[in-house]
């Protein structure tokens, strides 16, 4: 039996955001503090159109790379992003529960 390999695909558009944009309260976002566009800044999340989901956070990944859990592993082309909680509480209720 073969196992297939999750790839993300490149070509994916962007379909909805999930949860509050990064100017509103509770997302986690300095004020006054911008993203590489100038507009809006991290962190934000975000549905495709082929389902999967896009994360906008802060990597941590070397800040937490001497620590993962057994059995946990950042690969190659891989980044550990983290997001605020209210970020996360706030996309629950657009993200199906099946």
């Amino acid at each position: 039996m073969s196992t297939k390999v999750w790839q993300p695909n490149p070509s994916s558009e962007f379909s909805r955001r999930l949860g509050i944009a990064p100017q509103e309260p509770g997302s986690g976002r300095v004020p006054g503090e911008t993203g590489s566009g100038g507009e809006g800044g991290c962190p934000d999340i975000w549905e495709l159109d082929n389902g999967d989901v896009a994360v906008i956070g802060r990597d941590l990944t070397p800040a937490y790379a001497g620590r993962l859990p057994d059995g946990v592993s950042v690969g190659a082309g891989e980044k550990l992003v983290v997001l605020p909680r209210g970020m996360v509480i706030a996309a629950k209720a657009d993200i199906p529960d099946a």
